[in-house]
């Protein structure tokens, strides 16, 4: 019974909010959290994809009209075409990070020995692929090629 009364008890340490900036989080946590944050930005940002294609299927006067938002802006000139195009293309990378991030927990689902060094790489394979798209997509969202 004295030998049980010596041992350390485990340590468990509360992130301050001071702390948040210097605790480095792993490359797979990083891509866990904007998982989610690109799962919540596509359901906040729903009206929008909704307007979108309601306005894209409608009718030709409705496409013209929908795609002139992209180029000129709103019909008051309040809101500029560039930012619309920012909306989309936000909803573009969080499209295809959040499919690649549900592709990498469905790989580490299936497998039954995942190790630390698949969940490093597979982090980096994620980020990789969904931000090279990301930039092929908004390049050509913003008429680059």
């Amino acid at each position: 019974m004295a030998d049980n009364a010596k041992t350390p008890r485990p340590v468990y340490r509360n992130i301050h909010i001071t702390d948040i900036v210097r605790y480095r989080l792993p490359l797979a946590g990083i891509v866990s959290i904007l998982h989610r944050i690109s799962g919540a930005l596509m359901f906040l940002l729903m009206p929008f994809i909704i307007w979108m294609f309601d306005a894209s299927v409608t009718s030709e006067i409705s496409y013209e009209s929908f795609t002139s938002v992209f180029t000129v802006g709103c019909a008051d000139g309040a809101v500029p075409g560039w930012f619309f195009k920012l909306i989309a293309l936000a909803l573009i990378w969080a499209y295809l990070h959040h499919f690649c991030a549900g592709i990498r927990h469905l790989l580490m689902e299936v497998s039954h020995s995942y190790t630390k060094q698949a969940g490093k790489s597979t982090a980096v394979a994620t980020l990789a692929i969904s931000l090279g798209l990301t930039v092929v997509l908004g390049a050509k969202l913003f008429g680059l090629f």
